[in-house]
């Protein structure tokens, strides 16, 4: 009996041992993928409720302004084309510094409340854990499914850059850019054409200012629709801010915008180029019959645009807040 009771301890110890082993190699190994990559489930231990917050958040966001949807999706996209997805482009200007948002092209971003909102709860319930980057990339991905468009997720994982500087900015590509000029700006950042075209099926949502398309205005423009180059000229009457939408569905996620280009009504020289363009037309065409098919591409461009120069806790870090580095 005394030798039994021995056995039985040493059984629930051996087994308790290796169990603390496991754990041990669990954390070991997700610390190693999170440091080396990006993981689906990179807060599942550390920050568990991540998901709701950030999808109730943009919802009730998207519910009082269904506009911002293009305005996250475009924050987004702002941010990984320059320094890559690591939440540079949330960070304010300084004294010393003047930050990408300050920047021409960015002057026109929306939805850093939003953000800022997210991080807010998030610091409250893992304080110091959650990166402004990974933010921003989720809030878009949730901008795309309440407004419409598919469902899919991203891992995460990314840490916020140190660096946000106007200079950095002129590599974004420009409203007046045709379809090699874009073409050659997306394939220095690792895209294919029909990726570029995928992306920019983003302009389905939101709106143009007309100091972005008033030079197609000046002259006579071939690939502008008559009709269309009317309502282009009542639009920019009200001078250089004033707004017209990208397509018909403004706040809808779906292929119209692709439509609008069969037919000569892309507000930018970048957006009616895609079709004019023999490079670019037969995408446009295909996405412009086929919905899923635009979808399917969207979605896997976007979760590429969100591996772009990702930061790890080597050349980056975790905000406390999103408008300042630590």
């Amino acid at each position: 009996m005394l030798y039994k009771s021995c056995v039985r301890p040493s059984k629930v110890v051996m087994a308790n041992f290796v169990t603390v082993l496991l754990l041990i190699e669990v954390f070991a190994y997700g610390f190693r993928f999170g440091a080396d990559g990006l993981n689906m489930n990179y807060y599942l231990m550390s920050c568990p409720f991540i998901e709701p917050v950030v999808k109730n958040t943009v919802n009730r966001a998207l519910m009082e302004d269904p506009t911002l949807a293009a305005g996250l999706i475009r924050m987004h996209f702002h941010d990984c084309f320059i320094q890559g997805c690591d939440g540079s482009v949330l960070i304010d200007s300084t004294k010393d510094n003047t930050a990408e948002k300050d920047s021409p092209g960015n002057l026109s971003l929306r939805g850093f409340e939003v953000i800022d909102a997210i991080k807010e709860q998030l610091e409250i319930q893992c304080p110091g854990v959650v990166s402004c980057a990974d933010i921003l990339a989720m809030a878009a991905r949730d901008a795309v499914f309440f407004a419409g468009g598919p469902v899919y997720d991203i891992p995460k994982g990314r840490k916020d850059g140190r660096r946000s500087k106007i200079e950095d900015t002129i590599n974004l590509p420009f409203p007046t850019f045709n379809a090699s000029e874009l073409i050659r700006s997306f394939a220095q950042r690792g895209f294919s054409a029909q990726e570029m075209v995928a992306l920019s099926g983003a302009h389905t949502l939101g709106v143009a200012s007309c100091g972005s398309f008033k030079n197609r205005l000046s002259q006579v423009d071939p690939t502008l629709d008559t009709e269309f180059g009317k309502t282009l000229g009542r639009t920019c009457s009200s001078g250089d801010n004033a707004k017209q939408p990208f397509d018909a569905t403004s706040n809808d996620f779906d292929n119209v915008y692709f439509n609008a280009l069969l037919r000569r009504n892309g507000v930018l020289t970048s957006d009616q180029t895609l079709y004019t363009s023999p490079r670019t037309r037969n995408f446009v065409n295909a996405y412009a019959f086929n919905q899923a098919m635009f979808f399917f591409d969207f979605q896997q461009a976007m979760v590429k645009m969100g591996l772009l120069d990702v930061k790890d806790y080597y050349n980056g870090e975790v905000r406390q807040n999103c408008r300042k580095i630590n």
